[in-house]
């Protein structure tokens, strides 16, 4: 039964189904179309159908929508396979295709015309949609509608035999013209199409099954008992009960609709996707600055932070729009308790301590994590030449300013209190190194009682790793791109990506795999990208470590 910590309105069904005795067990899918990578709103129904099966103790089938073979491909299918495993989820021997059924598929529509329940339609596309009706009138029949059983038989075969080019005919459900749901007026169930290598039946068909008629059956073929949907398949809903009653299938599965995620800063169109990516504004599916599961693996995001994610969110009836700091927390949460610490300078400037004790240590221990003890301590290098980030010092300080000023005083993490005593500058005036002096007596965690305001990091400057450093940030500047039937694109954040080309990070981190996570000390949660090699390290940012977008919005510091 259900946890009541996350009963919702399907679980509630599915109690009720299991208590009367309807189901003796539950079995749900997850129906991706291969056309192009998943985004974070799959991954809502990745996480409910194959979370709700996994607390019932049933079996979530994973099943290729594989019936647009003109935009589907073989890389499509294993990225999908790859992103379900990696949210952690394991179909096991249940992997389906829809083209698995294209020929019990074909029986079943052979049924529908026998049944006078289907007849093959000469009207074009447009044809068909000029006499569709609208939802005030009714649609209009197809001359081609009272056609004989033995005459649609005769045509379908010969659809199937390749003799009619594309367009030229297709097979459509006899319902009703006048129904109040659009969906019901008679819809396509078969196209043709020829030309089109498949990506699993090769040129085998040029008869392609619609989904609104190939999802129902597939279904009911695998015994599907709750067909969890996405709500703009509600008005769909009477068309896959039609199907499911009217031919011979083994079961009767139910469609169960609930709301899609819609996210603040992002489009989660697969259309726009696409067009993001042929048209180079990102970087491919798994930029970082999409919303693709591929995309939020490579910054760093953790399978753990988009399942809590998905749980946060819930399932509901109701359509809303989902702020993006809420999954911006959830990483943070994930990564704040598991990411191991580190020192890294995004921009560096030169110290130069002139007075550094003969008997100072060569490194300098600190804590991987300062709330986990079983994470260990690591070993700084340390030396007379380290750099900190450029700034954290100020010539002419804000109000406020906490960090290194000229005459002032702050501490180096782990190490020494340090005050600068001297500032060199370049022929153009910019600040090339500081010269500074150490409290030799304040080594560690402040054994003298010493109080200073603020604690900088920092890297040696002799042993420290050079690295590219990615900041990315939403890819979007407004909360809902194209709205007002804007352009989306005109919508674009032009600061969603800066590149950070001399950074020094602590020597540890070069031998960090890819997709290794650290914090950055007091920049923000960072993850080994694939992109570099331990001679040329490249690290994305996965996110800051506290929600500053609305007040960068605002326009504060």
């Amino acid at each position: 039964m259900t946890d009541t910590n996350r009963t919702n309105f399907i679980r509630q069904i599915i109690d009720a189904d299991l208590a009367c005795g309807k189901h003796q067990s539950v079995c749900t899918r997850f129906p991706p179309e291969p056309n192009g990578y998943l985004h974070i709103g799959h991954a809502k129904s990745i996480v409910l159908n194959f979370g709700i099966a996994e607390d019932y103790g049933g079996v979530c089938n994973l099943r290729f929508d594989d019936t647009n073979p003109h935009k589907e491909n073989v890389e499509f299918v294993e990225s999908i396979k790859t992103d379900v495993r990696w949210l952690g989820y394991d179909w096991g021997e249940r992997l389906y295709f829809a083209s698995d059924y294209f020929e019990q598929l074909y029986g079943f529509a052979v049924e529908l015309i026998q049944k006078d329940l289907a007849y093959v339609c000469d009207l074009s596309a447009e044809e068909t949609r000029a006499r569709r009706g609208t939802l005030t009138e009714p649609g209009q029949d197809s001359p081609y509608r009272n056609r004989s059983v033995e005459e649609n038989l005769d045509l379908f075969r010969r659809m199937r035999a390749g003799e009619f080019p594309d367009g030229s005919r297709t097979l459509r459900a006899k319902i009703d013209m006048a129904a109040p749901n659009i969906n019901l007026r008679d819809p396509v169930l078969y196209r043709i199409r020829h030309g089109v290598i498949h990506h699993q039946t090769g040129n085998a068909w040029c008869l392609y099954p619609t989904y609104d008629y190939t999802h129902p059956i597939s279904d009911a073929l695998e015994g599907i008992t709750h067909s969890l949907c996405t709500l703009e398949f509600e008005d769909h809903r009477p068309l896959y009960d039609w199907c499911v009653h009217n031919v011979s299938v083994p079961s009767k599965p139910r469609q169960i609709e609930f709301s899609r995620l819609n996210l603040e800063y992002t489009v989660m169109s697969k259309r726009l996707l696409t067009q993001l990516v042929e048209e180079g504004i990102v970087a491919g599916w798994d930029d970082p600055r999409m919303p693709t599961i591929a995309g939020l693996r490579r910054r760093g995001f953790t399978p753990g932070a988009v399942r809590e994610f998905c749980e946060r969110i819930g399932v509901t009836k109701a359509d809303n729009l989902v702020e993006m700091g809420m999954l911006e927390s959830a990483i943070r949460d994930d990564l704040d308790r598991n990411a191991p610490r580190a020192m890294a300078v995004l921009q560096p400037l030169k110290v130069v301590l002139t007075n550094l004790p003969d008997d100072a240590p060569a490194q300098i221990t600190a804590q991987n994590h300062p709330k986990r003890e079983d994470m260990g301590t690591r070993a700084l290098p340390f030396g007379a030449e380290l750099y900190i980030d450029r700034q954290d010092f100020a010539e002419d300080p804000p109000k406020g300013f906490k960090r290194l000023v000229p005459g002032g005083e702050v501490r180096l993490r782990n190490a020494y209190v340090i005050r600068c005593d001297e500032v060199l500058k370049d022929d153009a005036g910019t600040v090339t190194e500081l010269r500074c002096s150490v409290d030799p007596k304040t080594l560690g965690r402040n054994p003298e009682g010493r109080k200073v305001k603020g604690v900088i990091h920092w890297v040696s400057a002799t042993h420290g790793v050079a690295a590219t450093v990615r900041l990315y940030d939403r890819l979007f500047s407004v909360p809902q791109p194209g709205g007002a039937g804007r352009d989306f694109r005109a919508d674009l954040n032009p600061a969603s990506l800066r590149t950070l080309t001399d950074c020094v990070l602590e020597p540890a981190l070069a031998a960090a795999p890819p997709g290794t996570r650290y914090q950055f000390e007091r920049e923000g949660y960072f993850v080994v990208d694939a992109d570099g090699t331990p001679e040329a390290l490249v690290f994305n940012r996965t996110v800051t470590l506290r929600d500053t977008w609305g007040k960068r919005q605002a326009g504060g510091a």
